[in-house]
């Protein structure tokens, strides 16, 4: 007689791995991450080192103190990563470590570990920093790149003294700003290597990035600049597109997309912020919930009872 076997869901399951995505993004983020250190020089690698140490060790501790066994699926790795992606260039060592262990212990383990989170770990750990050390987080170099002086972000030209930063440097990457975002073609590089493998979802990325060109424009601005400015094509296509703390249906994802959008523009525009895409995308990960309750796909062989 054959047994009767009842689990909980997912009953059906990809071939795709955790890890098998968690170090496709990893390999995606070489790119920008090259591109930081030809522009910034190769000091930000031991910025990058720290943060994945830490990450990674955090994880290791927090999994012992909890009883469970560690697991190297990369998911440590990758928050190391993407958190020190975020940071400015000259942050001292110390910076990396505690963000890390933040994004990785408090945001992460805390809530159960990988799956269980409900914030995007790297992005809160970045926000974590910048309020807890602000003049840290917003300095920038006097002299950065190979052939340039930059004081001060696109974005922060932008804003306080109305100069736009002239598109081939943004798309190439040799301005001012933290290691990983300020080079748009490495990211889009990485960025459609995950979309042509499918391991994120274009609707994301596609939906954040032209909800702010459409908005942007249509209140007089440059879309183009504020496009590619920033750290919009590195939350777009690496951190909006977390399996975690985003919605599971298409429809949600454009939600959740446009909703970052709109939380971008409004903080570039109508803030004090330069900036906005890590509390555009944070704001959207408290909403994922909420959208995949009223987002919910039609169960297959059902129909819609009329009230």
């Amino acid at each position: 007689m054959n047994k009767l076997v009842v689990s909980p869901s997912p009953h059906i399951k990809d071939s795709i791995t955790v890890e098998e995505i968690m170090y496709s993004v990893i390999i995606a983020l070489v790119p920008a991450v090259v591109a930081g250190a030809y522009f910034f020089g190769i000091e930000i690698l031991a910025v990058i080192a720290v943060s994945i140490l830490t990450a990674v060790v955090t994880e290791y501790v927090a999994m012992k103190l909890m009883k469970r066994k560690f697991r190297n699926d990369g998911s440590a790795i990758l928050t190391g990563l993407l958190l020190a992606l975020t940071l400015p260039p000259t942050v001292p060592l110390w910076i990396p470590a505690v963000g890390a262990f933040f994004a990785i212990a408090i945001v992460k383990c805390a809530f159960g570990g990988l799956g269980h989170n409900i914030f995007n770990p790297a992005l809160a750990g970045r926000i974590f920093l910048a309020l807890s050390w602000p003049s840290l987080m917003r300095k920038w170099p006097e002299w950065v790149g190979p052939d340039g002086i930059t004081t001060a972000t696109p974005l922060q030209l932008w804003k306080f003294q109305n100069t736009l930063t002239p598109y081939f440097k943004l798309f190439i990457g040799n301005v001012g700003g933290c290691i990983g975002e300020t080079s748009a073609l490495a990211l889009l590089i990485g960025g459609l290597f995950l979309i042509s493998r499918k391991y994120i979802d274009w609707k994301i990325p596609v939906s954040f990035i032209g909800t702010v060109g459409l908005l942007m424009f249509l209140l007089g601005q440059d879309p183009i600049f504020h496009i590619l400015a920033g750290g919009l094509f590195l939350g777009a296509f690496f951190m909006a597109t977390d399996y975690v703390t985003t919605p599971l249906t298409g429809k949600g994802r454009v939600i959740f997309g446009v909703g970052a959008g709109i939380l971008v523009v409004i903080f570039r525009m109508y803030s004090g912020m330069t900036e906005g895409v890590a509390f555009s995308i944070l704001i959207m990960n408290a909403f994922t919930p909420l959208i995949d309750k009223v987002i919910k796909p039609k169960v297959y062989g059902t129909t819609k009872v009329k009230t």
